[in-house]
Parts: structure tokens; C-alpha cells; sequence
């Protein structure tokens, strides 16, 4: 009753509100059905015109194939066609008429092919809007297209008269077809401008619709907006202030956080407010209302306290305050806090309980997290390795920490509440006195950290052991920044110490010996060598390499081998002062740095050093072995220069003494020109890696010219020799021999051998495209003799031809006839592997040997080089004249080829032609020229590795 007395105040509001509104959409709703009708009438007078200009386009083609054929046939497809315009034309005189007869209008419109619905459109927009000019024109149009069609109808009956008669040829015939071309000429541009004012009329007609539509929108909006102000206005009032009202309720209820429960006693029921529910993931009318609900709900762990303190109110009054679990919905515990009061009705009955529900989850779990940083705290403080030591701001000990008992020996019971004084005694570590008090220092902000020594003193007060700790203090604050205790660490630096002296002692020592290494031995002779410029103190420096070790090394074991370098550095250091220092450098090399000796006893020293191990034997399973050392002695006076000068001098002098014979002495004098030869090939190693790294390496190219004819390679192509040549650091050629003997006797040649193959590979790869005169058919390239010792050489050179995509049917490898000799077998195993690759061999230098002629045969090479120095001084002396002629004859008779070096005038070269030598080469015959700079080579060649 009260929502139907309710509903009628809101239907009559809702009356008041859409009455206007009514009168608006019905006039808009007729506009829009005349507009409607307006355009479909226009749309069918468009269509009627098409079926009238189509009907009169078919009549004049069948009039005009009547006169032509003579067909009946063609007359009657006019009188159909005809039909249609005449039809539209009683139309329009019956809708001229001020009382039209709509039935003969209806049937000339659809004589005339329109659609009978659209007929009534047309007869209204023809009465109704006929003082439309568009419209008004277009029908004068018609009425001027229908004159045009009876004259059209004429003249068809006039052709049918004068075909009918007899005799009547085309030339009869012929003024009415004319006359029939002629009106249809006219009627073409009245049907156009019929359809131009149909088609301006509907687009006026569209204009005026649109706009008329668009002003009864604007009305019927500004109407709604006029007549809904009001009541919206007081609406949206209303609604704000409910709205107000709600969410100061809601935020007294939220800001409680609690949930509100009612439990009537004498029924059962339980009453959860929305709060309850929600704090545990339920609707607000999910939850039973009944006290199995909360039974229901509860962790069996909790029940038994729960109903206790529930029976305690209800019978003694006890206050009643529980907390409990509760299962929430998504099957989740819920810590509750639920408190109530007992309310008694008339004579004193308990009657209901009311109380809230609290969530105290997050009371909980900060709890449990308290007490897990509690714990964890407390295991990390006790399995922390530093001892840590807690007090209270008058300096009183809290807490000793596992690793502080064990430091200060007292028990952490038994330290509790004593002064920190007395635990421990912090003393300086230099003076020994006693630190000040170091909790007044921190609560002061004055502590600042230093090094310290722990007097650690047992429970009893007897003094124990010394160590070296760093403390570190830190206070303890409370949320207001306040002061409330300090920390003490005590950091045992003792092994720290002794690890850091162990590691000192490991990065100047050699392991094996015990001796100082080489790099804590330069360091001590730098200073000595600073001392001796400076004080004027002559100091002796040995450089010693133990002779004959490789064969103990090799034949015992290196565990034989590091055993007998230890038996040596004792007895080294048995013939040494306390003051001498001796290291071991590397392998079986050593140092020893003489202070404040001079020249003569470090020589007499020296001396006692190679007798005492001449005399030394080294037993090693049933083996004994007998050992010598070579060393080299250097004077350390003001003109010393640096370290490594030092060091390189007595390594020259002691490459002298190993060449002399070994087992000796070899002092280094300045002046001394082995030495200083010796000496100077050690710079050119150094000086030849630094020009490999910086690729200041390139090579020459010599001509090779035949001397008889068809001497030269098959093809017509150069033949050429590569020659290298260094850069040195100011930008001037340096020729081989100035550095070539220093690397063959320091290994070097095997790497710069793979530089000359690589490069010269990448240079021929960039010269492949070169034909005739220019193009290389023969390359000849040098190698020493320690790359035919090389067995991984032949594979370089394969994968250097495959890389840049080299035939190696065009290199010639030119070998020393001494080197092919000195190990015949393995230059011809060699010369065979690069042969099989498609290679060819000269032999260079061949003469210069004594047993040439013996070893020949037994090396397949493709050339002899005739050594240089008989072909020089051929025309002036008989002997090398003959040594020449001799090579080629033996040459020829082996089936090899001869190439004479050194070339240098025509008298020369004609004496060598009639010898019948076959090739030649020399500064007569062109010099050297540049075919690979410095540089990088052809083809992306990386850089030359500088090791091995």
C-alpha cells in the first residue's frame, strides 16, 4: 500500500516532465513523413522520366526502321513505345484540371510505365507544390515534351499513310523522316532539362528538409533542456545530500574497522552486521544468522578457549575479550578480537549479548615477524665471527656474543651488568697505554676507528693472551633517535696479519726455493743501482744459467728436476752473505746481487760459485749426474743505466760464457765487441717483436731474368724473388743481415717465415687479376732452416694458399744448401710434403758448402742458386769461373735449372749466357722494388702473433 500510494505522485511527476515533449515529436515525426513523401515523389517523377524518354527513344528508332524496312511490325513496336509518353500526357492534362478525375490520372500514369505505388505521391507533389519554381518548370517542360510527342504521333501517322499507298518510294518517305530526326532532336534537350528541374526541386526540397529537421531538433533539445532543469537541479540536491549522508555513515563505520554482532539468547539467532561478513570474503546475506555459524567457522584449535571464555562472562561477569581464528571464505584463518557485554531484560534474565569483532590479523603476523627478527637477530648475532659486545649508555655489559666469550674469557652470564672495563682493556697498539672509555667516546659522536690490541683477560682475572683486533662501535637508538645503548665489534686482525705477511712474503719468494723471485729481485736492484749512482758504492750483479740441466729435466723427471734446483740454491747460498741476495729468475736461472762489492771479489766470489757446483754431484736412482754453471758478471757503478739494461748485459755476458765453452766466468766490458754483438742481437729481439706488432715488416721483389731462351717459366709471366726488409723506428730499411742472425739464433725466424708466407699470399691474392707482362708466374720466398725443423709448416702454408685462394704451382721456396745439409733427411721429407702441395724448391747459396755435389741427389729441388761470391768475382778469377761452370753443368745433368745471383754488369751477364747458366738475377738486371709495404697486407691478414 505504501509503494502504490508512492507510485502515483512519481507517475504524475514523470507526466509533468514529458508532456511538452509530446506535441514536439509528433510535429517532428510529420515533418519527417512529408519530408519522406516529398523525395519519393521526386524519386518516381525521375523514374516516370526515364520511362518517358525511353519510350520515346524506341518510338523514333522504329518509325525510322519502318520508313526504311517497310515492316508493320516496326509501325506497332512505335504505337507500344508511343504509348508510354502518351499516356504520361492525358495524365497530365487530367491533373491540369481543377477537379482531375484521379482514376484516368492513375491510368495515364501507368500507361505510361510509373509504379502504381509511387502514383499518389505523384498526384500530390503535382497539385500540391506546383508554385514550386523547380517544379513549376519542369512541368512546363513537359507540357512543351508532350507538343513535341504529338507532333511526333503526326507525322508516325503520315508515314504509315504514305507507306501504305502504292508507289511511294524512300524518296516520298524521306520529308517525314526527316521531319521525325528533327523532333527528336528537339526532344533531347527537354528530356535533360526535365531531369535538371526534378533534380534542383529535390535538392531544394532536400535543403529545406534538412534544415526544418535540424530547427525542430534544436526545439525539441532546448525544450528538454527548459523543462528538465528544474527538476534535475532539485534531484541532483537531493542526491548529494544523500550521498553526504551515506558516506559519513560509511566512514563512521569503516573508520572503526570493527564488525557488530547481536546474539539474542532466548531464540539462538546471531546477528552479523555487513562488516562481520566482509572481513571474512562473504555477502552481506551469506552468513547464517546463528550461533553454529560461528562454530562452524572456528579453528578447532580455538574452541575450547573460546567457549571457556564465553561460559566465564555469562556466569561470573568476567569482562569478555577473546581471540580466536576464524575460517574465511577462500578457506584462509582470520585472527579475530571479539569483545561483548551481557544484557539482561526484565527480572534480571539474560536476554542478548552484543559486541564487536576486530581484525587483528596484522597485529598477528607483526608478531610473528617480530619475534622471527628477534630469533633471527640472536642466531646471527651468535654465529657471527667477530666478537660483538652490547651495553647500556652507562657503559654496562648486556650481551656477549659466542665469539666475545671466547675472546675476553668470560661467560656472557657472568659478564652481564659489568663495565666494559673490566670485561676487556683496549690498549693502543703502538703505545700500549689504555684506550679511553669507548661507549663515552661514541655517546659523545668523538669515536673515530683505529687499530687496537685486546687484553683478553679470563673470568678469574688472570691475565691471558694479546691480540690484535680493530674495533668498531655503533649506537643503539630508539624511534625518537634517542640513545638507548651501544654495540661493540671486535674484529680479530691477528690472522688477517698473518695472512696478509704470508701473501707479502708468497709475491716475493719463489715457491720451490724459497729464494726472492724475479720481480722482487729487480726491485732490490734498482735501489742498489740507485745507491751506486748516487753514494758512488760499487755493486756486483751475476746472471747464472745452470749448464747441462735439460738432460737431468728430461732423463729423471721434472720431480728430479725441481729437487736438484733446490739442492743448487742451497748450495748457492751456502757461498753468500747473509747481505747477498740470490733469486731464481726462471727455469735453471738465477740472479745473485752482490752489495757493496766490487769488480774483483764479485769475480773471486763467481768463481767459488762455479767450483762449488763443478764439484757438486746430484744422485737420483742409482744416476748420478755432474753439473756446470755459466754466469755472467756485471759491475754496478755510476754509468749503470737501468734495470733492464743491468740485466740484459749480464744476460749478454752470460751467452758469452755458454758459447766459450760453458762452466766459466764471462765478465761484461762495455767495450768489448763480442759482447757487445752478443748483447746487441738480444736488443734486435725486442726490437723484432715491437716491428712485428706494429707491422713495420715488408718485403722486396727482385726480377729473376732468363738468360737462354725458353729459360723462363712456361707461361709468360715474371719470375720473382721476395725479399724482407724492416722499418726501423725513425722510418729507414733495414737490411736482413743486420737482424736476421739475432732472430735465427733466438728462434725467431719460424714466426717471421709464416709473416713473409702470409703476406706474400695476400699480396699475390691482390694481384690476380694482373695478365701479361706484369703477372707473376714464379714467386720464390726464402725460409730459414729452423722452419724446416717446423712440421706444422707444410699445413700453414696449405691453409694460407686456401685462404687466399693462392695456386701454389707458382711458389718457389728457396732453402740454404748449409740448412738442407745440416739435416739432409728431414729437408727432403719437407721439400717432398710442400712439392705433393703443388711447391717448388731452389736451393740457395749452392757452392758455398764442401759436400754440394755429394747431398745433391738426394734433395729434389727445381733450382740451384749459384752462390753469390763466385759469380762476383767470376771474370777475375779462373777459379770461381770454373766453380761456376761447374754448377751448371752438374745442374743440367741432374735436370735442374741454374740461377746466378749477383749480377751487376753486361760483361757479366754475357760470360754467364755463354755458360749456359738459365737464369739471373742482380742490380744489372733490375733491383729491388717494393711489392708488399708495411702494413697491413692484401686481404683482411690479422696480426702476426708474437710468440714462438
Amino acid at each position: 500500500m505504501r509503494r502504490a500510494g508512492l507510485s502515483l505522485p512519481a507517475s504524475g511527476h514523470v507526466l509533468r516532465i514529458i508532456w511538452p515533449f509530446v506535441p514536439v515529436v509528433v510535429a517532428l515525426a510529420l515533418f519527417s513523413i512529408v519530408s519522406l513523401d516529398l523525395l519519393s515523389a521526386a524519386r518516381a517523377f525521375v523514374a516516370g522520366e526515364s520511362q518517358w524518354s525511353k519510350g520515346q527513344k524506341n518510338a523514333v528508332l522504329h518509325l525510322l526502321r519502318y520508313g526504311e524496312d517497310r515492316n508493320p511490325a516496326d509501325f506497332d513496336a512505335y504505337l507500344a513505345a508511343i504509348a508510354i509518353p502518351l499516356g504520361d500526357h492525358r495524365a497530365r492534362l487530367e491533373l491540369d484540371r481543377d477537379e482531375p478525375d484521379l482514376e484516368r490520372v492513375r491510368e495515364g500514369l501507368l500507361a505510361g510505365g510509373n509504379h502504381p505505388e509511387d502514383i499518389p505521391r505523384m498526384v500530390r507533389l503535382y497539385r500540391n507544390f506546383r508554385q514550386i519554381q523547380e517544379v513549376d518548370a519542369a512541368i512546363r517542360v513537359w507540357a512543351a515534351g508532350d507538343q513535341e510527342i504529338a507532333a511526333l504521333h503526326e507525322q508516325a501517322l503520315a508515314l504509315d499513310r504514305l507507306v501504305r499507298q502504292p508507289g511511294c518510294d524512300d524518296d516520298c518517305v524521306a520529308p517525314v523522316l526527316r521531319n521525325i530526326a528533327r523532333i527528336d532532336a528537339r526532344l533531347t534537350p527537354l528530356e535533360r532539362a526535365f531531369s535538371e528541374h526534378l533534380g534542383q526541386a529535390s535538392r531544394r526540397v532536400t535543403r529545406l528538409l534538412t534544415n526544418g529537421s535540424a530547427v525542430m531538433a534544436t526545439l525539441l533539445l532546448m525544450s528538454a533542456i527548459l523543462l528538465t532543469h528544474g527538476p534535475l537541479r532539485r534531484e541532483r540536491q537531493l542526491r548529494e545530500a544523500l550521498a553526504q549522508r551515506e558516506e559519513q555513515l560509511q566512514l563512521a563505520v569503516e573508520g572503526s574497522n570493527d564488525g557488530l554482532w547481536d546474539w539474542h539468547l532466548g531464540r539462538g539467532e546471531l546477528y552479523f552486521s555487513p562488516r562481520c561478513a566482509q572481513m571474512l570474503g562473504y555477502q552481506a546475506d551469506e552468513l547464517p544468522h546463528a550461533r553454529e555459524t560461528v562454530l562452524g567457522l572456528l579453528h578447532p584449535s580455538d574452541l575450547v578457549a573460546f567457549e571457556d571464555k564465553l561460559t566465564r562472562h555469562l556466569r561470573s561477569g568476567e569482562p569478555y575479550d577473546a581471540e580466536f581464528r576464524l575460517r574465511t571464505r577462500a578457506g584462509d584463518y582470520l585472527w579475530v578480537r571479539a569483545r561483548g557485554r551481557l544484557v539482561r531484560g526484565a527480572a534480571r534474565r539474560r536476554a542478548r549479548m552484543a559486541g564487536s569483532l576486530t581484525d587483528i590479523s596484522d597485529n598477528k603476523r607483526y608478531e610473528r615477524q617480530l619475534f622471527a627478527e628477534k630469533e633471527r637477530a640472536q642466531v646471527t648475532l651468535q654465529a657471527i665471527g667477530d666478537a660483538v659486545v652490547t651495553t647500556d649508555v652507562w657503559g654496562r655489559v648486556q650481551s656477549l656474543n659466542p665469539a666475545a666469550e671466547a675472546l675476553t674469557g668470560w661467560r656472557d652470564a657472568e659478564a652481564h651488568g659489568l663495565p666494559l672495563s673490566r670485561v676487556c682493556v683496549l690498549r693502543d697498539e703502538d703505545s700500549q697505554a689504555p684506550l679511553p672509555d669507548i661507549v663515552t667516546l661514541a655517546l659523545r659522536e668523538h669515536w673515530h676507528g683505529q687499530s687496537a690490541q685486546l687484553v683478553q683477560r679470563a673470568a678469574s682475572g688472570q691475565p691471558g693472551l694479546v691480540v690484535a683486533v680493530k674495533p668498531s662501535v655503533a649506537l643503539i637508538r630508539d624511534r625518537g633517535a634517542q640513545a638507548i645503548g651501544v654495540v661493540v665489534v671486535l674484529h680479530d686482525v691477528s690472522q688477517e696479519r698473518a695472512h696478509a705477511a704470508r701473501l707479502a712474503y708468497e709475491a716475493s719468494h719463489d715457491a720451490l726455493t724459497g729464494l726472492v723471485n724475479r720481480a722482487e729481485f729487480e726491485r732490490r736492484l734498482g735501489a742498489a743501482i740507485t745507491r751506486a749512482r748516487t753514494q758512488g758504492t760499487p755493486h756486483t750483479l751475476m746472471y747464472l744459467d745452470l749448464d747441462q740441466f735439460k738432460v737431468v729435466n728430461d732423463t729423471c723427471g721434472h720431480a728430479a728436476g725441481d729437487e736438484l734446483i733446490r739442492q743448487m740454491a742451497e748450495i748457492m747460498r751456502s757461498q753468500l752473505r747473509q747481505s747477498d741476495t740470490l733469486a731464481r729468475l726462471g727455469g735453471d736461472e738465477f740472479g745473485i746481487l752482490l752489495a757493496h762489492c766490487a769488480g774483483a771479489d764479485g769475480e773471486r766470489v763467481a768463481e767459488a760459485l762455479r767450483c762449488a757446483i763443478a764439484c757438486f754431484r746430484f744422485a737420483h736412482r742409482q744416476r748420478t749426474f755432474a753439473l756446470g754453471v755459466s754466469i755472467g758478471l756485471v759491475t754496478l757503478d755510476r754509468q749503470t743505466g737501468s734495470v733492464a739494461e743491468a740485466l740484459s748485459a749480464a744476460d749478454a755476458a752470460c751467452y758469452m760464457a755458454k758459447e766459450g765453452g760453458r762452466n766459466r766466468v764471462q765478465v761484461y766490458h762495455p767495450l768489448d765487441s763480442v759482447v757487445q754483438a752478443r748483447h746487441g742481437e738480444m736488443e734486435w729481439v725486442s726490437r723484432v717483436h715491437a716491428a712485428l706488432a706494429a707491422e713495420r715488416f715488408c718485403l722486396f721483389a727482385q726480377e729473376i731474368v732468363p738468360v737462354q731462351p725458353g729459360a723462363g717459366p712456361a707461361d709468360a709471366g715474371r719470375h720473382v724473388e721476395l725479399l724482407l726488409r724492416l722499418v726501423d723506428e725513425r722510418g729507414r730499411l733495414v737490411p736482413p743481415m743486420a737482424f736476421v742472425p739475432a732472430c735465427e739464433r733466438y728462434n725467431l725466424m719460424p714466426m717471421i717465415d709464416r709473416w713473409v708466407v702470409e703476406t706474400a699470399f695476400g699480396a699475390l691474392a691482390g694481384r690476380q687479376g694482373v695478365a701479361g707482362e706484369d703477372a707473376i708466374a714464379t714467386c720464390a720466398i726464402n725460409l730459414s732452416g729452423s722452419s724446416l725443423a717446423d712440421i706444422h709448416f707444410p699445413e700453414f702454408v696449405r691453409e694460407q694458399a686456401q685462404r687466399f685462394g693462392i695456386a701454389l704451382d707458382g711458389i718457389c721456396f728457396e732453402i740454404t744448401e748449409t740448412a738442407a745439409i745440416a739435416n739432409l733427411a728431414q729437408a727432403g721429407a719437407f721439400i717432398q710434403q710442400l712439392q705433393q702441395l703443388g711447391c717448388c724448391f731452389a736451393l740457395d747459396d749452392f757452392g758455398a758448402g764442401m759436400s754440394s755435389f755429394t747431398y745433391l741427389k738426394h734433395l729434389p729441388a727445381a733450382y740451384l742458386k749459384i752462390d753469390g761470391s763466385f759469380v762476383r768475382e767470376m771474370l777475375a778469377d779462373p777459379v770461381n769461373l770454373v766453380m761456376v761452370e761447374v754448377i751448371q753443368r752438374i745442374g743440367h745433368a741432374m735436370g735442374k735449372k741454374t740461377i746466378a745471383e749477383f749480377v751487376e754488369s753486361e760483361a757479366m751477364l754475357e760470360r754467364l749466357r755463354e755458360l749456359g747458366v738459365d737464369l739471373a738475377q742482380g742490380y744489372h738486371i733490375a733491383p729491388p722494388v717494393p711489392f708488399a709495404p708495411a702494413g697491413p697486407a692484401a686481404g683482411d691478414r690479422p696480426a702476426v702473433a708474437l710468440a714462438g
